[in-house]
This record gives structure tokens, sequence and C-alpha cells, in this order.
């Protein structure tokens, strides 16, 4: 069962918005999202939360400062999702612009897990670094921080995961989430923290005199030409898009789209088959991201860091397409996976579901749990974990949650019932992992479907669709679809969902999975596509849908992608 409920909207502030010059159609949008003047729709760079705002940048910045005057080794250690590799060419690119030696380190999911293990510290150890600085991981990495102090190693954690109750004794800790740090974009990606400690780092070596004219064999770089990788990695990451992440975002799409991009950007902007002169959030999330995500999930992501680092547009090219086909391969992976997932839960219904459900199988691929049980997520309404086999008798699960639970708590709530059932775990609230032995499975499946009805409130466990009401028809142009297309949109500020009562004279299935539809409403008739539909309508329907474009055979038509369909 899906409740729609319709966005309120303050026509006051509606008014207010039309009085600064916004058009009605995003004036009453923007004011359903809780914007209330127009300034905070400007995403200049000027508008950006300064860095010293982010707790402990500028002891960061001091030590990455000593290190690079020292010439010491430098050491990134990544993670090997999208944030994770976008966070790491971060850092390589502002590194090396600044005259670092640096290099970096990504751990192998299957082999080393995630983040700062004691076993990626002796790894990084035979490269004899001076310093190692974490992207997108750390704040839990207590073993690993103290195997660095062992082989003589310093540490700079900088991170956005939430933390344990224990911080790692690294050197310097940046983390907005960290105790006793009031920054407040708590959603910041870690690509984002990384990029505030870069911009740190540069003001440190500019008060130290080390670029031109002091030394004029050095100039100052240009940090703006990162925003790219930025963008990419805070979309994919699907953090909330609050004020400033929109920002970076907006900052980012807007070089793109001026054609000033890395070449590996290019290249998969190319590979997906999209015209980055039309750069969109929806490009970055869902076309971009996961081609950079497939080399994690079945490879090694060092092929997409090197993909975003090189200089070589034939060589970006040549990844991109490596990364294309990597993605192929996933979603044929994950859709076995999937059907495998329905046959387990093939007596449920979403209101049958337990309250937190946990699914695994043998011959399932620990690279692509985490999108199955996104898509069992969606389908149920429940927060759901998927495990696959690991090395050793244990099992990897990632979970992905819904409205009303806050998955890592609740890991940490099964942590506290049963000290030792979980080997490792950490996340977000809408995102976590966990490691189980295999043979306590069960024990976590059972008590973290307890856990979840405890902390879900029973009007959660209905999926609810927010709207934005209807909409006129003498909006449905391509016009008002590239304007909305253009505006900054994203998690925690969700795009245009429009609700309309239409009479179907036309539908049809494409590849026995995909409703095509033509609808009208008054005298306009318009195009609809809902993809993986679940059933048909009659000659009546009531449509959740976005405004989106069709291009075929170069010709671009306006159309409805519909989300929703009674």
């Amino acid at each position: 069962m899906t409740r729609l409920v319709t966005r309120s909207i303050p026509q006051r502030v509606v008014w207010q918005l039309e009085q600064q010059g916004l058009p009605p159609l995003l004036a009453r949008l923007y004011a359903a999202r809780g914007i209330t003047d127009k300034a905070e729709l400007d995403y200049e760079l000027k508008s950006l939360l300064p860095p010293a705002s982010l707790t402990h940048t500028g002891e960061a910045a001091v030590l990455l400062a000593d290190a690079i005057e020292a010439e010491a080794k430098i050491l990134i250690v990544g993670d090997y999702d999208c944030d994770g590799a976008t966070a790491t060419a971060v850092g390589m690119r502002a590194l090396k612009a600044l005259g670092a030696d640096v290099d970096f380190l990504l751990p192998d999911r299957f082999k080393l897990g995630y983040g700062l293990s004691p076993e990626i510290v002796d790894v990084a150890a035979e490269q004899s670094p001076d310093l190692i600085v974490t992207v997108d991981n750390g704040i839990a990495s207590l073993e690993g921080v103290e195997r660095a102090r062992q082989h003589g190693i310093a540490t700079l954690i900088t991170d956005h995961h939430l933390p344990a109750e224990s911080l790692p004794e690294a050197d310097c800790i940046v983390n907005p989430n960290q105790p006793g740090c009031d920054f407040p974009s708590k959603c910041i990606a870690g690509v984002g923290v990384m990029f505030y400690v870069m911009l740190a780092l540069r003001a440190e070596l500019r008060a130290r005199g080390w670029f031109a004219p002091n030394v004029p064999e050095r100039p100052e770089p240009n940090f703006a030409t990162l925003l790219d990788l930025v963008a990419l990695g805070t979309v994919a990451d699907v953090v909330k898009l609050d004020r400033n992440n929109r920002i970076l975002v907006s900052q980012g799409l807007k070089r793109m789209r001026a054609g000033q991009m890395q070449p590996g950007i290019a290249a998969l902007f190319k590979a997906a088959g999209r015209d980055p002169r039309r750069a969109t959030a929806f490009d970055l999330g869902f076309l971009l991201g996961p081609r950079l995500n497939a080399a994690g999930r079945l490879a090694d992501m060092r092929l997409g860091v090197e993909c975003l680092i090189t200089e070589d547009a034939g060589r970006a090219l040549q990844i991109a397409q490596e990364l294309d086909t990597l993605n192929r391969q996933r979603r044929e992976i994950e859709s076995g996976m999937q059907e495998q997932a329905m046959q387990l839960l093939e007596t449920l219904e979403a209101g049958d579901a337990a309250p937190g459900v946990a699914l695994f199988d043998p011959a399932w691929h620990e690279g692509v749990v985490g999108i199955l049980a996104s898509r069992i997520k969606d389908k149920l309404h429940r927060p759901v974990f998927a495990f696959a086999p690991g090395e050793g008798g244990i099992i990897k699960g990632s979970g992905r949650s819904i409205p009303g639970l806050h998955l890592r708590d609740a890991l940490d709530l099964v942590a506290k019932r049963a000290p030792g059932l979980l080997i490792r775990f950490g996340g977000h609230a809408m995102a976590a992992g966990a490691t189980v032995n295999a043979e306590n499975f069960e024990k976590f499946k059972s008590l973290f479907a307890e856990v979840a009805g405890e902390l879900i409130a029973p009007a959660d466990l209905t999926r609810t669709l927010e709207t934005d009401g209807n909409l006129e028809t003498g909006y449905f142009s391509l016009d008002i679809a590239r304007l909305l297309e253009n505006e900054i949109w994203g998690q925690g500020f969700p795009a245009p969902l429009f609700l309309d009562e239409f009479a179907v004279e036309q539908q049809r299935v494409l590849k026995e999975k995909h409703l095509k539809l033509r609808l009208r409403k008054g005298n306009t008739r318009i195009d609809a596509i809902q993809f993986n539909f679940a059933s048909q309508p009659g000659h009546s329907t009531r449509v959740a849908y976005r405004l989106a474009i069709n291009e075929y055979m170069g010709v671009e038509t306006p159309q409805l992608m519909v989300e929703y369909l009674e």
C-alpha cells in the first residue's frame, strides 16, 4: 500500500519568492521544500561554509604543510565506492599540485575489507609512508590507527561517517560528525571533507609564502578545477543535499556543462552516452556513479581512481569503457540475485514482512549486496540487509533503510544486546554495513527484526509518496522540462513529483517489463513511461510522475516518468 501526500505549500512564501524574481512554478516547488528567500538559492562559491568552520581543518593543514615542506611521503588510503574514489582523486590531484610526494592505496574489499584495518596498514607500511591520510573512512579504525603508530606512521583521518563511542588516537581527525564539531553541514560527503581539507592546506601554504611571487615557479593552484569530482562523489553517495552540498554540486555541474572537467569525467559521460553540456544531478547519481562504483564492486577501484586522475584523454576513455563493461556485468549479477531474493520473499507482501528484513544466500556476490538490499527495500518498504559470503566463515552484509529508522543506531542496539554478534559494523542513517559469522545469521536476522520493530513507528511501515500536487497542462513542455532538469535536486531535496488524473488512450508493454502510455488530461495528450511496472491501468488512472525529456532519433519531446500508477 502507498500513501500519497501532497507537500504543504505556504502561499505567502510563494508570493515572496515570486516577488524576488522566481518563476511561479519554481517559487511553488521551492516553498514546499523549505526555501523562504531567493538568497538561499545562491549557489556561488562565495556562499560556501568557510573551511575554518570544519573542526580541525587548521590542524590538518599544518600537519600536511609540514609534511610537504619536509618532503615526507604521504599515502592516501581510500574507499572502494564512488565517494571514496572521488575523494582519493581530489587528494591526489590537490596534493600533487601543491608539490607533495603522494600516492594512494585502496583496500581490496574481498580480502582486506573496509577502512583503515591493521591489515591494510601493514600493506601500506611496505611503501614506507611518513603520513597516512584516510578519505571517506577511518573514524572507526581504532586498531588500524594503533597499528600505524606501531609502524611509526602518522595518521590524518578525514571521514564523514558516524563515530563509535571511542575515537581512534590519530594525529588529527576531520569529521563533521565527531563530538565537539559544530560544522553546520553534517551531511557533507567524504569527498567534500577532503576538498575542505585541501582548501585549508592551500591557505596554510599561502600564509607560509609557498607560492609565487615568493617562489615564481610555484603558482597557486585553482581548486575550483576539482569541483566536478566533488559533485560526482556527493551525489553518488546519496547524502542529503543541504544548501552547502547543493553549492558544491551546482558548481561541479556548471563546470561540466562548460566543458571544464577532468578527462575521466568527460570519458564517463561519453561511455554513458550523455552530453556533459546538459549534465544533471541525475546523470551523476544514475549514470556516472554506477559505472565508477562497478570497479569497486566487481574488480579493483584503482581502475576507477586512475580514470579520475589521468591527464591522458585516450587512457581515460579506455578505462571508462572498461567500467561500462563492468557495470553491465554488475547489472546481470544483480538481476540474478534479485530473482533469487524474490523467490525467498515470494510469500511476503509488504504488509506481512518483518519490520526489519535480513537475507543471505551463499551464491550471492559481495560487491552487489548493497544494490540488492536497496531493491528489496524499495519493494517491501522495510529496512533490509543482504549478506554474501566472505572468507573464513564470515558473511558480509550491506543494509538500506527507510525513513523512520536510523540504520547505524539500529546496529548499535543489536551490538549492545548481543555482544560479539557483530564482528564489525558502521555507516549512516540510511545505509550501513555489518559483518557476522555465518552460523550467527539467523540470530542477527531475528534480532534485527526485533530492534527494527521497536524503533520504527507503525505509520512509517507504510510507504509514503510526497507529491507537489497537480501540474497545469500548460507546463507540459520542453522548456519547463529543461527548467526543472537544470535545477539541483537530490537526497533530502527531492526532484518535483506531480500527481494528476489522466485518461488512458494507449498502453503497451516494452521488453516485457516497461509500460509505455499515451495519456490525456483535458485536451492535452502526452506520452508516459513506467519502468519495471507492476500492473496496468484501466481507462483512467491517477499517476505520480516527473516531467522529463525523451530523446529518440535526435528528436526531443516532453514525457512523463511514472513513479506510481493506480
